[in-house]
């Protein structure tokens, strides 16, 4: 497998309080992906590696995301959503893309960790 090509990977993240309790919160993630090189990419599969606040440790692993294995021209973008819940805040998660070209080369592309947490003054999260 290869470095990972030209593809950005920016991800947002909103808390969901209506289907959140205090043993367990959820947050819906907004993730989009961002061909920046100059030749088509399919996404074949995802890995996440998600921590609660209390120390567990859990992976993701499957083919595509939402169900889907987009192919991304150069230039193209795509967004999906998708959720994850935490037994203690703050939780994390990163992970990471298998992509593949035309000619059949693959490529991890990484999603940067991110951290789900509350400010207190707010009670906004904060995505770090």
């Amino acid at each position: 497998m290869s470095s990972f090509p030209d593809i950005s990977v920016t991800v947002q993240v909103q808390h969901v309080p209506s289907h959140s309790t205090p043993q367990r919160q959820l947050f819906a993630y907004f993730i989009t992906i961002d061909n920046r090189s100059d030749e088509s990419w399919k996404l074949l599969s995802r890995h996440w590696d998600i921590t609660s606040g209390d120390g567990q440790q859990f992976t993701v692993e499957g083919e595509g995301v939402v169900g889907e294995q987009p192919l991304l021209t150069p230039g193209a973008q795509y967004t999906y959503n998708s959720f994850v819940t935490v037994d203690a805040l703050p939780g994390r998660m990163e992970g990471h893309y298998v992509m593949q070209n035309a000619w059949g080369e693959q490529a991890r592309v990484p999603i940067a960790p991110f951290r789900l947490d509350v400010l207190p003054e707010s009670g906004e999260r904060l995505l770090n």
